[in-house]
């Protein structure tokens, strides 16, 4: 769903051609530390947690952060273009939320990746089979 309150939605490789097509987007990977370093994340991405160990509980500085790497705020020039600020998480439920909070808290320009870095499980229980950044071979990394 698209209205005021939740973030655009955007397959992978739809999020991958607007980050390579406005170099004023960024990439926030809000998964957990733990899921950012050994899981894997997208090339270019900046790390920064919705919900993270050890307590499990939302970052009360998440919109901080992120307007931290927009310069302070929603870097909208004066014609209205702001800068987009595209989210990604495991299958797209905790960037959701976390883009929920960024518009709530004024910014304009929020995307969701719906399948989000490993996508939804599949029949087996497994990940990146069906869906997401890593199975439409987009570019990754881990540590």
């Amino acid at each position: 769903m698209t209205d005021e309150h939740n973030p655009i939605g955007l397959n992978p490789q739809e999020a991958y051609d607007l980050l390579e097509h406005n170099p004023r987007a960024i990439l926030v990977d809000v998964r957990s530390t733990m899921e950012y370093l050994f899981v894997g994340h997208p090339v270019g991405s900046i790390h920064v947690s919705w919900i993270d160990e050890p307590d499990w509980t939302v970052n009360p500085h998440f919109v901080t952060e992120v307007r931290k790497l927009l310069l302070g705020g929603a870097v909208c020039e004066e014609e209205g273009e702001c800068a987009p600020v595209v989210l990604i998480c495991r299958s797209g439920k905790r960037s959701r939320e976390a883009g929920r909070a960024l518009m709530e808290a004024g910014l304009k320009k929020v995307y969701n990746v719906t399948e989000g870095f490993e996508g939804d499980l599949d029949e087996h229980h497994h990940r990146s089979t069906t869906g997401g950044w890593r199975f439409r071979g987009l570019p990754w990394e881990q540590c």
